[in-house]
């Protein structure tokens, strides 16, 4: 991988793991568009720690206040612990017993585009989803929001996207929609990562161009977190449909037009 390939990729990592755009949806796409060869195990483990220090960065209050909260057995802190962990049961399951079917639904930019005019109407409900009121989902809640996490393993459903509007759905406040979503998905990417180990190979990219990627994706992560929480707050979550719905158009013309 070329420097320029390197920055390119970790740009759209960073941005788009959480904005409500697909990151899986758009680096299928860009492989795609770019001929970029089928990336590097240890880079892409790179990116994700990058995009995870983002969200730790972003919620380090939440998670001091949680973890410590957990410990001293204050019981706001350990019945969030516990719907996180129901949250996760979903995503866990469907990685594990669907890895080799989910991998090849990367190979498919039509699947992908279609999955991002999925989520461009998930968003756009979310316009009918009403003023939340609770600060954490019911334990059905949780799990609606944790299966809302297990379909966007496919390529093409955002993670956060799904999550959060299934938190507005369910009756939730706005930002503390994000910060169960966004609270859901660190175990969800180290899990990824951890699971990527046993894969990684002698690696055929330069360390430097490692840590570049992994900075990158983690300071972009970190704005794009910060932009999101600002459209939540305005009411304005909705607007990335359209984004969606463009870029899933392009992409199938694209496909369609290359087979």
């Amino acid at each position: 991988m070329t420097l320029l390939s390197v920055i390119i990729l970790a740009v759209i990592q960073g941005f788009t793991e959480f904005l409500p755009v697909s990151s899986s949806g758009h680096l299928a796409l860009a492989g795609m568009i770019l001929k970029v060869p089928e990336g590097d195990i240890t880079f892409e483990i790179m990116v994700h720690l990058g995009t995870l220090m983002a969200v730790l960065a972003v919620y380090r209050r939440d998670l001091v206040e949680l973890v410590s909260g957990v410990f001293r057995r204050k019981r706001e802190s350990l019945v969030l612990a516990g719907l996180l962990i129901i949250g996760s049961i979903p995503a866990a399951v469907a990685g594990f017993l669907l890895a080799d079917s989910i991998e090849r639904a990367f190979n498919s930019p039509v699947l992908v585009s279609i999955m991002l005019l999925i989520t461009g109407c998930a968003l756009f409900s979310t316009r009918y989803a009403g003023e939340g009121k609770k600060d954490n989902p019911t334990i059905t809640g949780s799990i609606i929001v944790g299966v809302s996490q297990a379909l966007a393993l496919l390529p093409g459903i955002s993670r956060s996207g799904f999550t959060i509007s299934s938190g507005l759905f369910a009756g939730i406040k706005r930002e503390k929609a994000a910060r169960f979503s966004f609270l859901l998905s660190i175990p969800a990417i180290a899990g990824a990562a951890v699971l990527k180990l046993g894969d990684i190979g002698t690696s055929g990219i330069d360390s430097s161009l490692m840590i570049t990627g992994f900075v990158i994706s983690a300071l972009t992560g970190y704005l794009a977190l910060r932009i999101l929480l600002k459209f939540l707050r305005a009411g304005r979550f909705s607007i990335f449909a359209w984004y969606c719905w463009l870029l899933g158009l392009f992409g199938l013309t694209i496909s369609l037009a290359g087979s």
